[in-house]
Protein backbone atom coordinates (compact mmCIF):
# COMPACT_ATOMS: atom_id res chain seq x y z
CA UNK A 1 0.00 0.00 0.00
CA UNK A 2 1.07 3.48 -1.16
CA UNK A 3 1.61 6.21 0.96
CA UNK A 4 -1.19 9.16 0.71
CA UNK A 5 -0.65 11.12 -2.36
CA UNK A 6 -0.50 14.69 -2.93
CA UNK A 7 -2.35 16.32 -6.66
CA UNK A 8 0.05 17.25 -8.70
CA UNK A 9 -1.40 19.69 -11.75
CA UNK A 10 0.85 21.48 -14.90
CA UNK A 11 1.08 25.41 -14.00
CA UNK A 12 3.79 26.31 -16.74
CA UNK A 13 4.40 25.65 -20.22
CA UNK A 14 7.51 25.83 -22.36
CA UNK A 15 8.65 24.55 -26.14
CA UNK A 16 11.32 25.07 -28.53
CA UNK A 17 10.47 22.90 -31.51
CA UNK A 18 11.15 22.53 -35.40
CA UNK A 19 7.49 24.27 -35.77
CA UNK A 20 7.72 26.92 -32.86
CA UNK A 21 9.57 28.66 -30.25
CA UNK A 22 7.10 29.19 -27.42
CA UNK A 23 3.92 27.15 -26.68
CA UNK A 24 1.53 30.10 -28.43
CA UNK A 25 3.41 29.77 -31.59
CA UNK A 26 3.99 25.89 -31.15
CA UNK A 27 0.27 24.97 -30.47
CA UNK A 28 -0.77 27.13 -33.38
CA UNK A 29 1.48 25.00 -35.83
CA UNK A 30 0.18 21.99 -34.34
CA UNK A 31 -3.65 22.89 -35.00
CA UNK A 32 -2.30 23.54 -38.63
CA UNK A 33 -0.73 20.37 -39.27
CA UNK A 34 2.45 22.24 -39.83
CA UNK A 35 5.07 19.80 -41.14
CA UNK A 36 8.74 20.88 -39.49
CA UNK A 37 10.39 18.28 -41.78
CA UNK A 38 13.20 19.53 -44.28
CA UNK A 39 16.33 19.40 -45.90
CA UNK A 40 19.83 19.52 -43.64
CA UNK A 41 21.14 22.71 -42.76
CA UNK A 42 22.97 22.37 -39.68
CA UNK A 43 25.83 20.03 -41.61
CA UNK A 44 26.83 18.93 -45.05
CA UNK A 45 24.86 16.26 -45.90
CA UNK A 46 25.46 16.12 -49.64
CA UNK A 47 27.61 12.87 -49.10
CA UNK A 48 25.52 11.04 -47.14
CA UNK A 49 22.40 8.63 -47.40
CA UNK A 50 20.06 10.79 -45.22
CA UNK A 51 18.61 14.51 -46.39
CA UNK A 52 16.06 15.65 -44.33
CA UNK A 53 15.95 16.60 -40.61
CA UNK A 54 13.51 18.43 -38.40
CA UNK A 55 15.90 21.67 -37.16
CA UNK A 56 14.88 24.65 -34.71
CA UNK A 57 14.83 27.25 -37.34
CA UNK A 58 16.32 30.58 -37.05
CA UNK A 59 17.25 29.84 -33.21
CA UNK A 60 19.39 32.43 -31.94
CA UNK A 61 20.51 31.82 -28.90
CA UNK A 62 21.29 35.46 -28.30
CA UNK A 63 17.55 36.19 -28.59
CA UNK A 64 16.94 34.09 -25.54
CA UNK A 65 19.41 34.15 -23.33
CA UNK A 66 22.22 36.43 -21.54
CA UNK A 67 25.63 37.04 -23.57
CA UNK A 68 27.66 34.56 -21.61
CA UNK A 69 24.60 31.28 -21.48
CA UNK A 70 24.45 32.22 -25.47
CA UNK A 71 28.16 32.14 -25.75
CA UNK A 72 29.01 28.95 -23.60
CA UNK A 73 25.86 26.86 -23.34
CA UNK A 74 25.69 23.76 -25.90
CA UNK A 75 22.80 23.91 -28.07
CA UNK A 76 21.43 21.45 -26.02
CA UNK A 77 21.32 22.69 -23.12
CA UNK A 78 20.58 26.51 -24.83
CA UNK A 79 17.23 24.59 -25.76
CA UNK A 80 16.58 23.06 -22.27
CA UNK A 81 17.23 26.94 -20.79
CA UNK A 82 15.00 28.81 -23.19
CA UNK A 83 12.13 26.58 -22.34
CA UNK A 84 12.81 26.33 -18.81
CA UNK A 85 12.47 30.40 -18.77
CA UNK A 86 9.50 30.33 -20.61
CA UNK A 87 7.45 27.27 -18.46
CA UNK A 88 8.66 29.63 -15.60
CA UNK A 89 7.77 33.00 -16.84
CA UNK A 90 4.37 31.26 -17.76
CA UNK A 91 4.02 30.05 -14.22
CA UNK A 92 4.24 33.55 -12.56
CA UNK A 93 6.27 31.77 -10.38
CA UNK A 94 8.13 34.78 -7.98
CA UNK A 95 11.30 32.96 -6.35
CA UNK A 96 12.07 35.87 -4.12
CA UNK A 97 9.24 34.73 -2.55
CA UNK A 98 9.75 31.19 -2.24
CA UNK A 99 12.16 28.64 -0.73
CA UNK A 100 14.33 27.60 -3.24
CA UNK A 101 14.96 23.71 -1.81
CA UNK A 102 11.31 23.03 -2.20
CA UNK A 103 11.51 23.61 -6.20
CA UNK A 104 13.50 20.77 -8.40
CA UNK A 105 14.21 19.86 -11.85
CA UNK A 106 14.31 16.57 -13.64
CA UNK A 107 15.15 17.33 -17.07
CA UNK A 108 17.10 14.89 -19.29
CA UNK A 109 18.64 14.35 -22.59
CA UNK A 110 19.23 11.03 -24.13
CA UNK A 111 22.84 11.97 -25.67
CA UNK A 112 23.81 15.44 -24.37
CA UNK A 113 26.43 17.39 -27.14
CA UNK A 114 27.56 14.88 -29.76
CA UNK A 115 28.39 18.71 -31.43
CA UNK A 116 31.59 19.27 -29.08
CA UNK A 117 32.68 15.99 -28.54
CA UNK A 118 33.28 15.62 -32.71
CA UNK A 119 34.39 19.34 -32.96
CA UNK A 120 37.27 18.33 -30.06
CA UNK A 121 37.90 15.00 -31.38
CA UNK A 122 38.98 16.85 -34.90
CA UNK A 123 40.91 19.07 -32.70
CA UNK A 124 43.20 16.54 -31.04
CA UNK A 125 43.71 15.23 -34.32
CA UNK A 126 44.64 18.20 -36.05
CA UNK A 127 46.71 20.37 -33.31
CA UNK A 128 47.38 17.90 -30.32
CA UNK A 129 46.50 17.82 -26.58
CA UNK A 130 45.85 22.03 -26.56
CA UNK A 131 43.12 21.49 -29.31
CA UNK A 132 41.20 19.97 -26.69
CA UNK A 133 38.81 22.97 -24.91
CA UNK A 134 39.07 23.27 -20.99
CA UNK A 135 35.12 23.14 -20.08
CA UNK A 136 34.45 20.18 -22.98
CA UNK A 137 33.40 17.20 -20.12
CA UNK A 138 30.84 20.23 -18.54
CA UNK A 139 29.32 20.88 -21.76
CA UNK A 140 28.70 17.35 -22.91
CA UNK A 141 27.07 15.86 -20.14
CA UNK A 142 23.66 15.21 -20.54
CA UNK A 143 22.67 16.82 -16.69
CA UNK A 144 23.85 20.03 -17.81
CA UNK A 145 20.62 21.09 -18.75
CA UNK A 146 19.58 20.29 -15.70
CA UNK A 147 22.37 21.45 -13.37
CA UNK A 148 22.38 25.25 -15.98
CA UNK A 149 18.07 25.43 -15.09
CA UNK A 150 18.64 25.36 -12.17
CA UNK A 151 21.76 27.81 -12.03
CA UNK A 152 19.40 30.63 -14.19
CA UNK A 153 16.34 30.35 -11.69
CA UNK A 154 18.43 29.36 -8.27
CA UNK A 155 16.39 26.56 -7.95
CA UNK A 156 18.15 23.88 -4.80
CA UNK A 157 15.29 21.46 -4.62
CA UNK A 158 16.08 17.44 -5.87
CA UNK A 159 17.64 17.97 -9.34
CA UNK A 160 17.85 14.88 -11.33
CA UNK A 161 18.81 13.91 -14.81
CA UNK A 162 17.07 10.81 -16.55
CA UNK A 163 18.97 9.13 -19.99
CA UNK A 164 16.62 7.05 -21.29
CA UNK A 165 17.15 7.36 -24.73
CA UNK A 166 13.95 8.36 -26.40
CA UNK A 167 11.74 7.41 -23.36
CA UNK A 168 13.85 10.53 -21.40
CA UNK A 169 11.04 13.48 -21.67
CA UNK A 170 8.32 11.01 -20.26
CA UNK A 171 10.18 9.32 -17.46
CA UNK A 172 11.90 12.92 -16.63
CA UNK A 173 8.04 14.07 -16.20
CA UNK A 174 7.38 10.63 -14.26
CA UNK A 175 10.15 10.96 -11.84
CA UNK A 176 9.08 14.94 -11.31
CA UNK A 177 5.51 13.68 -10.50
CA UNK A 178 6.38 11.74 -7.99
CA UNK A 179 8.35 13.93 -6.35
CA UNK A 180 5.89 15.66 -5.77
CA UNK A 181 3.40 13.46 -5.27
CA UNK A 182 4.91 11.96 -2.17
CA UNK A 183 6.89 15.70 -0.67
CA UNK A 184 10.17 15.48 -1.99
CA UNK A 185 9.51 18.81 -3.48
CA UNK A 186 6.82 21.30 -4.25
CA UNK A 187 7.56 22.27 -7.76
CA UNK A 188 9.45 20.72 -10.57
CA UNK A 189 10.37 22.10 -13.87
CA UNK A 190 10.47 18.93 -15.65
CA UNK A 191 11.00 17.29 -19.43
CA UNK A 192 13.35 16.96 -22.09
CA UNK A 193 15.92 18.35 -24.27
CA UNK A 194 17.85 17.35 -27.65
CA UNK A 195 19.94 18.60 -30.10
CA UNK A 196 21.43 15.49 -31.67
CA UNK A 197 22.20 16.72 -35.84
CA UNK A 198 25.57 16.28 -36.50
CA UNK A 199 27.04 14.29 -39.06
CA UNK A 200 28.35 11.41 -37.31
CA UNK A 201 25.29 10.92 -34.89
CA UNK A 202 22.90 10.96 -38.35
CA UNK A 203 25.19 8.34 -40.24
CA UNK A 204 25.30 6.18 -36.79
CA UNK A 205 21.29 6.40 -36.58
CA UNK A 206 20.79 5.36 -40.51
CA UNK A 207 23.23 2.46 -39.88
CA UNK A 208 20.81 0.97 -37.03
CA UNK A 209 18.10 1.20 -39.58
CA UNK A 210 16.06 3.40 -37.73
CA UNK A 211 16.34 6.14 -39.75
CA UNK A 212 15.00 6.92 -42.89
CA UNK A 213 16.42 7.66 -46.14
CA UNK A 214 13.21 9.35 -47.86
CA UNK A 215 13.85 12.20 -50.14
CA UNK A 216 10.28 13.57 -49.74
CA UNK A 217 9.81 15.86 -46.73
CA UNK A 218 5.93 14.69 -47.01
CA UNK A 219 6.51 11.24 -46.83
CA UNK A 220 9.05 11.03 -44.25
CA UNK A 221 7.95 11.02 -40.90
CA UNK A 222 4.79 8.91 -41.48
CA UNK A 223 3.30 7.27 -38.70
CA UNK A 224 1.40 4.19 -39.04
CA UNK A 225 1.37 4.38 -42.57
CA UNK A 226 2.36 1.23 -44.38
CA UNK A 227 5.38 2.95 -46.31
CA UNK A 228 6.97 4.03 -42.98
CA UNK A 229 10.70 3.69 -43.40
CA UNK A 230 12.00 5.42 -40.29
CA UNK A 231 11.79 8.25 -38.06
CA UNK A 232 13.08 11.73 -39.02
CA UNK A 233 15.89 13.33 -36.46
CA UNK A 234 14.60 15.97 -34.89
CA UNK A 235 15.44 18.48 -31.71
CA UNK A 236 14.18 20.77 -29.20
CA UNK A 237 12.87 20.52 -25.83
CA UNK A 238 9.86 20.54 -23.77
CA UNK A 239 9.59 21.40 -20.00
CA UNK A 240 6.54 21.91 -17.94
CA UNK A 241 6.13 23.48 -14.62
CA UNK A 242 4.64 20.58 -12.30
CA UNK A 243 3.11 21.70 -8.63
CA UNK A 244 1.37 20.70 -5.74
CA UNK A 245 -2.26 21.64 -6.06
CA UNK A 246 -3.39 23.11 -3.38
CA UNK A 247 0.14 25.08 -3.21
CA UNK A 248 -0.71 26.13 -7.19
CA UNK A 249 -4.45 27.04 -5.87
CA UNK A 250 -3.16 29.03 -3.18
CA UNK A 251 -1.11 31.31 -4.99
CA UNK A 252 -3.85 32.00 -8.11
CA UNK A 253 -1.97 29.97 -10.25
CA UNK A 254 -3.17 28.72 -14.16
CA UNK A 255 -4.08 25.52 -14.33
CA UNK A 256 -3.74 23.69 -17.36
CA UNK A 257 -4.45 20.17 -16.39
CA UNK A 258 -4.11 17.62 -13.58
CA UNK A 259 -1.03 14.75 -13.76
CA UNK A 260 -2.83 11.78 -12.30
CA UNK A 261 -0.70 8.35 -13.28
CA UNK A 262 2.62 7.34 -14.55
CA UNK A 263 3.66 3.70 -15.48
CA UNK A 264 7.28 2.87 -16.36
CA UNK A 265 8.82 -0.66 -17.04
CA UNK A 266 11.45 -2.10 -19.33
CA UNK A 267 11.66 -4.72 -21.73
CA UNK A 268 14.60 -6.62 -20.68
CA UNK A 269 14.56 -7.76 -24.16
CA UNK A 270 16.87 -5.95 -26.90
CA UNK A 271 19.11 -2.68 -27.36
CA UNK A 272 17.00 -1.65 -29.97
CA UNK A 273 14.18 -3.57 -31.01
CA UNK A 274 10.90 -3.21 -28.72
CA UNK A 275 9.58 -6.68 -27.11
CA UNK A 276 7.72 -8.47 -30.00
CA UNK A 277 4.54 -9.41 -27.52
CA UNK A 278 4.39 -5.46 -26.27
CA UNK A 279 3.89 -7.34 -23.04
CA UNK A 280 5.91 -4.38 -21.61
CA UNK A 281 4.48 -1.36 -23.18
CA UNK A 282 1.46 -2.79 -21.99
CA UNK A 283 2.50 -2.85 -18.61
CA UNK A 284 3.45 0.29 -18.75
CA UNK A 285 -0.16 1.89 -19.91
CA UNK A 286 -1.55 -0.54 -17.41
CA UNK A 287 -0.03 0.78 -14.14
CA UNK A 288 -0.09 4.12 -14.89
CA UNK A 289 -4.07 3.76 -15.13
CA UNK A 290 -3.83 1.58 -12.17
CA UNK A 291 -1.46 4.42 -10.35
CA UNK A 292 -4.19 7.08 -11.33
CA UNK A 293 -7.09 4.39 -10.42
CA UNK A 294 -9.27 4.71 -13.44
CA UNK A 295 -10.70 2.58 -15.98
CA UNK A 296 -9.40 2.28 -19.11
CA UNK A 297 -12.70 3.47 -20.70
CA UNK A 298 -12.46 6.80 -19.39
CA UNK A 299 -9.22 7.61 -21.63
CA UNK A 300 -10.13 9.88 -24.38
CA UNK A 301 -6.88 10.47 -26.41
CA UNK A 302 -3.58 8.83 -26.82
CA UNK A 303 -0.44 11.08 -28.12
CA UNK A 304 1.19 7.60 -29.06
CA UNK A 305 4.89 7.38 -29.45
CA UNK A 306 4.68 6.80 -32.86
CA UNK A 307 7.92 7.10 -34.77
CA UNK A 308 7.30 5.87 -38.05
CA UNK A 309 9.29 3.07 -38.13
CA UNK A 310 7.80 -0.69 -38.72
CA UNK A 311 7.32 -2.48 -35.05
CA UNK A 312 7.32 0.38 -32.89
CA UNK A 313 3.65 1.93 -34.57
CA UNK A 314 2.95 -2.11 -34.64
CA UNK A 315 3.50 -3.14 -30.99
CA UNK A 316 2.22 0.14 -29.84
CA UNK A 317 -1.14 -0.53 -31.98
CA UNK A 318 -1.15 -4.18 -30.25
CA UNK A 319 -0.65 -2.67 -26.54
CA UNK A 320 -3.24 -0.17 -26.83
CA UNK A 321 -5.83 -2.78 -28.15
CA UNK A 322 -4.67 -5.27 -25.67
CA UNK A 323 -5.07 -3.21 -22.79
CA UNK A 324 -8.19 -0.69 -23.82
CA UNK A 325 -10.19 -3.68 -25.60
CA UNK A 326 -13.35 -2.75 -27.32
CA UNK A 327 -12.69 0.83 -26.55
CA UNK A 328 -9.91 1.08 -28.29
CA UNK A 329 -11.52 2.16 -31.89
CA UNK A 330 -13.33 4.54 -30.02
CA UNK A 331 -9.89 6.61 -28.68
CA UNK A 332 -8.13 9.47 -30.44
CA UNK A 333 -4.55 8.48 -31.64
CA UNK A 334 -2.15 10.60 -33.35
CA UNK A 335 1.55 11.50 -33.18
CA UNK A 336 2.96 14.83 -33.21
CA UNK A 337 6.02 13.33 -34.60
CA UNK A 338 4.17 13.29 -38.14
CA UNK A 339 5.07 17.44 -38.05
CA UNK A 340 8.46 17.68 -36.05
CA UNK A 341 10.14 14.38 -36.49
CA UNK A 342 11.61 12.47 -33.51
CA UNK A 343 12.61 14.98 -30.84
CA UNK A 344 14.82 12.09 -29.02
CA UNK A 345 15.18 12.85 -25.89
CA UNK A 346 13.11 15.97 -26.32
CA UNK A 347 9.92 13.40 -27.49
CA UNK A 348 8.41 13.15 -24.57
CA UNK A 349 9.01 16.49 -22.89
CA UNK A 350 7.13 18.16 -26.11
CA UNK A 351 4.74 15.20 -26.37
CA UNK A 352 3.32 15.46 -23.26
CA UNK A 353 2.94 19.63 -23.78
CA UNK A 354 0.77 18.85 -26.33
CA UNK A 355 -1.18 16.46 -24.62
CA UNK A 356 -1.83 18.89 -21.94
CA UNK A 357 -2.70 21.97 -24.70
CA UNK A 358 -5.35 19.22 -25.89
CA UNK A 359 -6.63 18.33 -23.01
CA UNK A 360 -6.88 21.97 -22.42
CA UNK A 361 -8.10 23.11 -25.80
CA UNK A 362 -10.83 20.14 -26.40
CA UNK A 363 -8.49 19.33 -29.97
CA UNK A 364 -6.91 16.17 -31.25
CA UNK A 365 -4.43 17.27 -33.84
CA UNK A 366 -4.27 15.10 -36.90
CA UNK A 367 -1.45 12.63 -38.12
CA UNK A 368 0.01 14.25 -41.29
CA UNK A 369 1.01 12.91 -44.42
CA UNK A 370 -0.54 9.37 -44.51
CA UNK A 371 -1.43 7.93 -47.32
CA UNK A 372 -1.30 4.19 -47.45
CA UNK A 373 -3.34 2.20 -45.15
CA UNK A 374 -1.75 -0.65 -43.13
CA UNK A 375 -4.18 -3.56 -43.05
CA UNK A 376 -2.24 -4.58 -39.03
CA UNK A 377 -3.23 -1.24 -37.92
CA UNK A 378 -6.72 -0.31 -37.73
CA UNK A 379 -7.29 2.53 -35.27
CA UNK A 380 -8.34 6.23 -35.12
CA UNK A 381 -4.91 7.41 -36.05
CA UNK A 382 -6.50 11.02 -36.91
CA UNK A 383 -5.47 10.64 -40.31
CA UNK A 384 -8.32 12.46 -41.84
CA UNK A 385 -7.91 16.02 -40.30
CA UNK A 386 -7.56 17.10 -36.08
CA UNK A 387 -10.68 17.43 -34.34
CA UNK A 388 -12.53 19.48 -31.79
CA UNK A 389 -13.91 17.22 -29.68
CA UNK A 390 -13.97 16.54 -25.56
CA UNK A 391 -11.00 15.77 -24.13
CA UNK A 392 -11.38 15.02 -20.16
CA UNK A 393 -8.50 11.81 -20.37
CA UNK A 394 -5.46 11.40 -22.25
CA UNK A 395 -2.24 9.69 -22.46
CA UNK A 396 1.45 10.25 -23.33
CA UNK A 397 3.79 7.20 -24.31
CA UNK A 398 6.93 7.23 -25.12
CA UNK A 399 9.72 4.35 -25.25
CA UNK A 400 13.38 3.98 -26.00
CA UNK A 401 16.04 2.20 -27.03
CA UNK A 402 17.63 -0.38 -24.32
CA UNK A 403 13.92 -0.99 -23.58
CA UNK A 404 12.65 2.20 -21.67
CA UNK A 405 8.75 2.66 -21.61
CA UNK A 406 7.06 5.45 -20.01
CA UNK A 407 3.53 6.37 -19.76
CA UNK A 408 1.38 9.68 -18.37
CA UNK A 409 -2.07 9.74 -17.78
CA UNK A 410 -3.16 13.16 -17.10
CA UNK A 411 -6.79 14.95 -16.75
CA UNK A 412 -8.79 17.73 -17.61
CA UNK A 413 -8.53 19.76 -13.55
CA UNK A 414 -11.63 19.91 -11.52
CA UNK A 415 -12.37 20.52 -8.19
Amino acid sequence: MKASKRRVVVTGIGVVSPIGIGASAFWDSVKKGTNGIDNITLFDASDIKVKLNAEVKNFDPKEYLDPRSARRLERFTQFAVVAANEAMKDSRIDMEKEDPYRIGVSVGSGVGSIQIISKNVLSLDKIGPRGVEPLLIPSLLTNMAAGNIAIAHNLRGKNINVAAACATGGLSIGEAFRSIQYGDADVMLAGGTEAPHTKIGTIAFAALGAETTASDKNRASIPFDKERSGFVMGEGAGVVVLEELERAKKRGAKIYAEVIGYGATSDAYHITAPRDDASSTIKAIELALEDAGVDGNVVDYINAHGTSTKYNDLYETIAIKTVFKEHAKDIRINSTKSMIGHLMGAAGGVEFVTTVLSVQNDFVHQTINHKVDDEELTLNYMFDGGENCRVNYAISNSFGFGGHNATLLIKKFDE
